[in-house]
């Protein structure tokens, strides 16, 4: 090929990708509704405006300045804890106060996603989501207390594509995209030496690959959330096996079920400390317009069905969705506790803990990152919100604000807040992907905060109590008429 035919073929494809650039960024719908009206236990639904091209407001990446912070909630401090970090996302600290991250990106599709594939990767890389992934397990040390880690070491670079992270007894959990996997481990090691076993394996890649884990608070179960390739489904529900659900997975007997379903991106889990529950984050469903559907923060029992693809909030059907709908599935879905707004991107979450020094006013609840929107005009997300919760263990009110400014005036956004944990002093930690940085939040006199009380209730009476035989209570005539096979 000519050197002027290829430098044609180059100038056809920027103006292509110019003119789809145009096109994507011209169209779309508008938010009628503000966020905090889809935010709560009783959020406005508004009524779905299918779109056939999805809105795209994507803001741009532009870092942080040197010196320039994340506004703190009022009471509350932040600085950098650490940065210079390749796309960091999942957190999780060690009994030891270690911090372990996970630097990643999303693994490289085998097909390149065709040309639906080309422009998914247009869009997230102007979102700055693209990329090489780093593959990396790194440990944040601050073994002199001034609030950064001064120690940043590489445990390990060999993952594929790695977010959740759990550790228990000399064994470190961790999640490929497509394989759970456990290492030998032993707390203050600065490198993992021995070969992981694979536990189980999970769906691989797709539109939604991140894998986050959580033990059970016995440490004999682990819980694995894997999302869905697609939106509503459109690709077939063959391609979701294994998908848009919430596993677990027994490691006193090496096996594992489906613990809840019917959710389309899980991301967050943690143990509700008021209720014992284990809740998540989800991201829900696009292309119904700027308003619909609100992201969520629900408790998940075992068995719980929340009705993706079919329909979303326990009883809003989606007419789009192509595949057979099961039988009775609204009679047994769950509607979320609590919205955290549409299209906001709500993925860490951590619940109040013993020791946590933000002050009483964030003493019960909940702490959820919003990575942002996409695809909603105005944009949403970019923060971190707390959720307060009664001392039963039910989500109130509205969330409140913890860290922001994430997003600039102008559109373009200095970082993308990811996942969050507690440090080992009691701070708050603030995984910033795009930024590479990891923020700490605290507030700076506040006592270390106290255990948090389980509730307990008492069990309800029988409305009826029965005495005796509880075949007396019933006539020999009614037994037969109930019975009829005689036995």
């Amino acid at each position: 090929m000519s050197t002027r035919r290829k430098i044609l073929i180059a100038l056809l494809v920027i103006v292509l990708a110019l003119g789809l650039a145009l096109f994507f960024l011209t169209r779309g719908n508008t938010a009628a509704l503000s966020v905090d009206e889809v935010t709560g236990t009783d959020p406005t639904l508004a009524e779905p405006q299918g779109e056939a091209v999805p809105t795209v407001r994507i803001a741009e990446p532009v870092g942080w300045e040197d010196g320039e912070l994340p506004t703190a909630a009022d009471g509350l401090v932040v600085n950098r804890f650490a940065e210079g970090l390749d796309h960091p996302r999942v957190l999780h600290r060690l009994p030891n106060g270690d911090v372990l991250v996970t630097l990643t990106r999303a693994p490289k599709s085998e097909d390149g996603g065709g040309i639906t594939g080309w422009i998914a990767d247009l869009l997230m890389g102007w979102a700055g989501a693209t990329g090489d992934s780093a593959n990396e397990l790194v440990l944040l040390r601050d073994a002199d207390g001034d609030g950064t880690a001064e120690v940043k070491q590489v445990l390990t670079d060999a993952l594929d594509s790695p977010s959740g992270i759990a550790w228990r007894e000399g064994t470190l959990y961790i999640a490929n995209h497509d394989a759970l996997l456990a290492f030998p481990y032993e707390l203050g090691t600065m490198e993992l030496t021995g070969e992981p076993r694979k536990l189980m394996d999970l769906a691989p890649g797709g539109g939604h690959w991140m894998r986050n884990i959580e033990l059970s608070p016995d440490g004999t179960r682990i819980y694995v959330a894997v999302g869905s390739v697609s939106n509503i489904g459109e690709q077939g529900m063959e391609v979701e096996e294994g998908r848009a659900m919430i596993w677990e997975y027994n490691l006193e007997t090496n096996s594992q079920r489906p613990f809840a379903v019917g959710l389309r991106n899980p991301n967050g889990l943690d143990w509700n400390p008021m209720s014992g529950e284990l809740w998540t984050t989800v991201n829900e469903r696009d292309m119904l317009g700027s308003d619909l559907v609100p992201d969520y923060l629900t408790n998940v029992p075992v068995g719980a069905q929340y009705g993706w693809p079919w329909v979303y909030w326990k009883d809003n059907f989606d007419d789009r969705v192509d595949a057979p709908m099961p039988n009775f599935l609204t009679e047994y879905t769950r509607r979320p506790e609590y919205a955290m707004g549409p299209h906001v991107a709500a993925l860490g979450l951590v619940f109040s803990a013993e020791g946590n020094r933000m002050g009483p006013a964030f003493g019960r609840g909940a702490f959820i990152a919003r990575h942002g929107s996409w695809n909603r005009k105005p944009p949403s997300g970019y923060d971190v919100v707390y959720v307060p919760f009664d001392e039963r263990g039910n989500p109130l009110g509205k969330p409140i604000p913890v860290l922001t400014d994430f997003l600039k005036d102008n559109g373009d956004t200095r970082g993308r807040p990811t996942w969050v944990e507690w440090g080992g002093d009691g701070s708050l930690l603030v995984t910033d992907d795009t930024a590479g940085i990891v923020w700490r939040v605290q507030a700076p006199d506040a006592e270390p905060a106290p255990a948090i009380a389980r509730f307990e209730s008492e069990s309800l009476r029988p409305r009826t109590e029965l005495r005796g035989d509880p075949r007396a209570s019933f006539s020999e005539d009614f037994a037969r008429e109930n019975n009829p096979l005689g036995n």
